[in-house]
């Protein structure tokens, strides 16, 4: 009996055993679990910040590259020297084109010699007055060459001021240095110093929503041609997709459904 009992009751113990360890090892699992979850959070909290950053400060930085001007330029002082302050300089052409960045011949009436000891003025004289070399300006506000834009339609037509896109720039006594977009080629100017959009001026972006905006806000004193944003062209789109009928169009509306829409500014 007692060597038959004792297997029977080792095998008992051992049952009793297991039983009693096995909720310390769900709770060690349950623990494992909570930590391994806290920690996923946490990783994913990490992740996104670090994009964030990676995205909005550092991708920008290293997106445009800076670069100076040929010579500095004090658009301060030479309003006090001339007649008609900034259209002495920037005018209509008598073919109604406008004249954007002066040329060299507008420079040399007054800079054929060298006028004081400016380190600036010297170097314009000498490296482009007299060898008659245009200045290799960097523009800020260039934009693609399928981009038609009419200063004559703004100025003349709605007149408006040059600093609602342009800014102070008059009042300025030098040149901002020059942020080229190492991908496109074009002026940081365009697209705004905030990569996500945001802006306080009307003249810190030059893009075709700032455009949409300005003509759908002045729309009583500048020529209305309905210029949508992109937002709402494309629920517009979704719209005329499901209900063609519930859609209302007016000309001028989008390229899609009206004549001349968007080659109106673009060519």
């Amino acid at each position: 009996m007692s060597t038959s009992d004792g297997p029977a009751k080792k095998t008992i113990k051992d049952a009793a055993h297991e039983t009693a360890v096995e909720p310390d090892t769900e709770g060690k699992i349950q623990k494992q679990d909570k930590g391994s979850g806290g920690s996923i959070i946490l990783f994913f909290i990490f992740g996104v910040f670090a994009s964030l950053i990676l995205g909005w400060i550092i991708f920008p930085k290293l997106l445009y590259v800076k670069k100076k001007q040929p010579i500095d330029f004090n658009h301060a002082f030479h309003i006090t020297q001339v007649d008609n302050g900034c259209e002495s300089c920037h005018f209509f052409r008598e073919d109604g084109t406008f004249s954007g960045v002066p040329k060299l011949d507008q420079c040399i009436d007054c800079h054929e010699e060298i006028q004081g000891v400016d380190r600036n003025e010297i170097k314009f004289v000498e490296d482009y007055v007299s060898k008659y070399r245009q200045v290799p300006w960097l523009i800020y506000s260039k934009q693609p060459n399928c981009v038609f834009f009419s200063h004559a339609a703004h100025i003349k037509g709605a007149r408006m001021d040059c600093v609602t896109c342009h800014g102070h720039i008059g009042e300025s006594t030098s040149l901002k240095v020059y942020e080229q977009n190492r991908i496109t080629g074009y002026s940081r100017d365009i697209w705004g110093k905030n990569i996500a959009g945001f802006k306080k001026n009307p003249w810190d972006r030059m893009k075709m929503d700032d455009c949409a905006e300005c003509h759908q806000r002045d729309a009583a004193d500048i020529e209305k041609t309905n210029i949508k944003s992109p937002e709402h062209r494309y629920i517009d789109n979704i719209i005329k997709v499901f209900s063609p009928s519930s859609l209302s169009l007016e000309k001028g509306d989008s390229v899609q459904t009206q004549k001349d829409a968007c080659f109106v500014c673009h060519k």
